[in-house]
């Protein structure tokens, strides 16, 4: 949030709440505050968040109750219990904002509340009527800043004076021109060091009626008297905005203008209350998404080589014969002695131990390759989960995996050895997680196309919903998705088929490539494996079909058909 966004937001703020009283603060996030206050037409709140990659205040949406527990929106609770704000001001070019409470308007203010948005270094100060601090969001050490350390108990200290002259509306274009041709920059740069209140942000605002992507980047020493005459009109466009307080919120492809003279598309506040939610769920989906790519990856690396070392263990089974060999050949001498005897059966016992060791060998190998593919598949659900809901879905299907083996029990089943469920109780799921929603698609005629995102909806589609005369198919010998077609709700011809493959094989490892083999059989055939982990299913047989993603991105566009329906 940029200086020109804060001063909308404010400008659009303060009429709303001055006065208001305040009724209670929580944290809803890590680094964020949410407080109610209460005017004559009702409770507004407000989010403060000295997040470092999104530094904001704005108004919200009643939020749902929580963090009232943390040590900061506890000492805000105490600090403002009974106060009112009857001061709210942001000043001259800083990110900088103070809130006033006093008993009631005309009092003296016995608090402030002041949040700083600059980036790494915001944060969130409470305090008393001598603006020494009471808290705030996060300490400022010596060794963190040699300019301004700060702590409970400090003399508030503004931050240091800000570089470049402040804009004025009544500078003349040559000297503004001047200014900017001092140093040979690139326009953008030229701007930022020239004045003050300048963000990238705003540098493409300005420039963005004069169609023109390069001029931000081309030396101001380059710029024609025309494009001069232009940004300049523009700059003027702006600080005009400012004195007049002429606020709206303006939508971009890519972002989002709070100023101008024409008429707003909306309120700045509801405006970039939307921007926010989206830019954090996209944020968090990142993070999520990275963290649990990091946790699956280390995952499949441990269960490699636990399958290496089983591999090796059934390799030394071979030299069962061996020593079978040479016991005998111990016993077969005409006279063998004790110490010959002795050492046949160590060689006999030896024998047998790895014989027997075969069998329990080759069961952990199958499991261990088993949690592989079960895995990579995880991986592909996780790459191709293009939203926050889906790759929480995602989440609930691994969390309980990793803590049983961390726990050190056998994931997804009983331990090798033992039976597993029955089929009927494999299709049981966990009913604490809610119905999985998979993706549903219509094929060409009609039929509905089930997708499983992730292996709770996998388990679903396949195990629990699939009646006599549905269809499934996966890509072969690849991770990915279950897709089911409904077969048993109508007659499908070969588009629906070849349009189930396509699916199938979008919804795979396998989708950069332009042709993908898939493997199509009836639901009846397919068999839970006992012991596996929820989602793992075998079959015998099937037919083959060849799946082309890109065809997919029709269907999943919305778009009826794959291909031109057959001539009568």
């Amino acid at each position: 949030m940029d200086l020109t966004s804060l001063k909308a937001v404010v400008a659009e703020l303060a009429p709303a709440l001055l006065p208001s009283r305040f009724e209670k603060a929580q944290q809803g996030r890590g680094h964020a505050l949410q407080l109610g206050l209460r005017s004559l037409n009702g409770i507004h709140w407000l989010e403060l968040s000295w997040q470092a990659e999104a530094p904001r205040l704005h108004a919200i949406a009643p939020p749902p109750r929580q963090g009232e527990g943390s040590t900061l929106a506890q000492q805000l609770q105490h600090g403002l219990r009974g106060l009112a704000l009857i001061h709210l001001q942001q000043v001259g070019w800083e990110r900088v904002v103070e809130f006033g409470f006093a008993r009631r308007p005309g009092d003296p203010i016995e608090r402030w509340l002041v949040l700083e948005l600059m980036g790494r270094h915001s944060n969130v100060f409470l305090l008393d009527g001598q603006r020494r601090v009471v808290t705030l969001a996060r300490q400022v050490r010596q060794q963190q800043s040699r300019w301004r350390p700060i702590g409970t108990g400090d003399l508030y200290q503004s931050p240091p004076p800000l570089q470049g002259e402040p804009p004025l509306l009544g500078e003349s274009r040559a000297s503004w021109q001047r200014r900017l041709q001092l140093q040979d920059l690139p326009l953008a740069e030229a701007l930022l060091r020239s004045y003050q209140g300048i963000s990238p942000a705003l540098g493409r605002q300005l420039v963005d009626p004069l169609d023109d992507a390069t001029l931000l980047s081309t030396l101001v020493g380059s710029l024609t008297e025309a494009q001069w005459l232009a940004l300049h009109g523009r700059w003027q466009c702006w600080l005009r905005a400012l004195e007049q307080q002429c606020f709206g919120y303006w939508q971009r492809e890519d972002h989002y203008r709070c100023w101008g003279e024409e008429p707003g598309l909306g309120s700045v506040n509801e405006g970039l209350a939307q921007y926010y939610i989206q830019v954090l769920a996209i944020r968090d989906h990142g993070q999520l998404q990275h963290q649990w790519c990091q946790r699956l990856q280390q995952a499949i690396a441990r269960e490699g080589e636990q399958l290496l070392q089983q591999q090796g263990l059934l390799a030394a089974v071979s030299q069962s014969e061996s020593f079978q060999q040479e016991a005998d050949g111990l016993l077969s001498q005409a006279n063998p002695g004790r110490e010959q005897i002795d050492r046949a059966q160590k060689l006999y016992k030896q024998a047998r131990k790895l014989r027997r060791s075969g069998a329990a060998i080759n069961l952990r190998i199958a499991t261990h390759m088993q949690r592989l593919q079960w895995l990579e598949a995880s991986v592909t659900y996780l790459e191709q989960a293009d939203n926050l809901a889906a790759l929480q879905s995602l989440v609930l299907d691994l969390e309980p995996e990793f803590l049983a083996r961390s726990a050190g029990r056998s994931s997804g089943g009983p331990p090798p050895g033992r039976p597993g469920p029955s089929r009927r109780s494999s299709r049981r799921l966990p009913a604490d997680q809610g119905q999985p929603q998979p993706l549903e698609l219509a094929s060409p005629a009609g039929l509905r196309l089930q997708v499983g995102r992730n292996h709770r909806q996998n388990a679903w589609i396949s195990l629990k919903l699939a009646r006599r005369g549905d269809l499934w198919f996966h890509a072969q010998e690849c991770p990915g998705s279950h897709v089911v077609l409904k077969a048993s709700e109508g007659p499908a011809d070969s588009f629906d088929l070849d349009a189930a493959a396509d699916v199938a094989a979008y919804f795979s490892r396998a989708r950069g490539n332009r042709r993908v083999p898939v493997v199509m059989v009836e639901t009846d055939a397919l068999q839970r494996i006992p012991g596996a982990a929820l989602g793992t299913v075998r079959h015998q047989g099937g037919t083959v079909l060849w799946g082309e993603p890109h065809r997919a991105v029709a269907l999943l566009n919305g778009v009826p058909s794959l291909a031109e329906a057959p001539l009568p």
